[in-house]
């Protein structure tokens, strides 16, 4: 892979994933990656030191050695990991800082849920309704991410996806797991959706919602369903989404 040089417009970002760990430098000014993606299938069991050397093995692949973003699946609050969502439980307290800062030689990082890093993609180089007002950003996935954002600026960590709704989960009726999982139709779960939004628009009162995750990809067969009156717009970056929003973390120093 050819060597790409360090700029002041460039960045790079690594999201872990319960399946896999993918990277790329990114052009920050246009949210486009320069380099091809790294991934590498996470570790099992997706312990902090496995991921971590997972981590470090991408950006080897990417020949990167600047400031580096990493998206996690857990809340992250100084820089410490309080939940984990498809990685090893042993992640839960650990100081994530401090261990890929050991593993990647010192080098600037920046560390943040992996919801919100898709989201601040989305705000930077999505839809121009998502840089104003109070903004939803979701991800139908395994679960159910969140991240606000008012006025364009970011209210980390939200966990929208466990908000109950008659005693279940949001996302343990509305992800696209779920949806795979009772082989519904479209049709039948954006009923679900529907209902999971409308709870959200009565809590939050949001300007519109931006829906993201791999199921985005066919939101004209479920987007136009939905009834909730606020505006529903499918992500643009999808799958790029939370490598893009791990690099503006480590250029902008976002750190919750």
């Amino acid at each position: 892979m050819t060597k790409v040089a360090v700029g002041n417009n460039l960045g790079a970002g690594v999201d872990v994933g319960g399946s896999g760990i993918k990277g790329a430098i990114v052009d920050l000014d246009t949210g486009e990656f320069v380099s091809e993606r790294v991934k590498i299938t996470t570790p099992k069991p997706a312990t902090p030191e496995a991921v971590a050397e997972t981590v470090a093995e991408v950006l080897r692949q990417l020949e990167w050695d600047g400031p580096v973003g990493i998206a996690l699946p857990s809340v992250i609050k100084h820089q410490v990991a309080m939940t984990a969502a498809n990685i090893d439980p042993s992640w839960i307290g650990t100081n994530v800082h401090e261990l890929l800062t050991h593993q990647l030689g010192g080098r600037e990082i920046a560390v943040l849920n992996d919801a919100d890093a898709a989201g601040l993609a989305e705000v930077a180089f999505g839809e121009a309704d998502a840089k104003q007002g109070a903004v939803i950003f979701l991800t139908f996935g395994t679960g159910i991410g969140s991240a606000f954002f008012a006025e364009g600026k970011l209210f980390p960590n939200t966990e929208l996806g466990h908000l109950l709704i008659d005693g279940t989960e949001c996302e343990h009726m509305a992800s696209s797991a779920v949806k795979d999982a009772e082989d519904l139709s479209y049709k039948k779960w954006a009923k679900r959706v529907d209902l999971v939004l409308k709870e959200y628009d009565r809590l939050f009162n949001p300007t519109a919602f931006i829906v993201g995750g791999g199921i985005s990809r066919k939101a004209e067969k479920w987007v136009p369903e939905l009834t909730v009156h606020v505006p529903v717009i499918a992500a643009r970056l999808r799958n790029r989404a939370g490598i893009v929003g791990a690099a503006m973390a480590a250029h902008e120093h976002v750190a919750p």
